[in-house]
């Protein structure tokens, strides 16, 4: 398994956009980072120290930082989750890559689980 990969770390950051083509000017020219874009709605980025990517949203919410933790069994992760107190806050749903879910802690803070199996 890759060093990147491994299950219950974390293993992705998103953060929220109003407008991706201005968020990848201002990273691609402040810090050399470069994307890979999925449609027009999401990007990742690259070169930043850490996977991650920019989501497009209409309003900025509080906490929008999103960390993403990697599992390669979604469904035990969810079961994990689910039985130790988390809400889940989105189904599982499918994207370019893999799957994942987001749940609430019991503290209220937002994550999310994913996997490309």
């Amino acid at each position: 398994m890759k060093s990147y990969m491994e299950n219950n770390k974390i293993n992705f950051i998103e953060l929220q956009a109003l407008d991706l083509n201005e968020i990848k000017k201002f990273y691609g020219n402040t810090f050399g980072w470069t994307f890979t874009d999925y449609g027009d709605q999401y990007c990742d980025f690259h070169q930043a120290g850490i996977s991650g990517g920019f989501a497009k949203v209409e309003k900025i919410s509080t906490g929008g930082t999103l960390v993403v933790l990697y599992h390669d069994d979604l469904s035990q992760a969810l079961e994990n989750v689910q039985k130790n107190g988390g809400k889940i806050a989105k189904e599982v749903f499918s994207f370019p890559g893999g799957s994942r879910f987001e749940f609430i802690d019991p503290s209220g803070n937002k994550l999310a689980v994913w996997t490309d199996k």
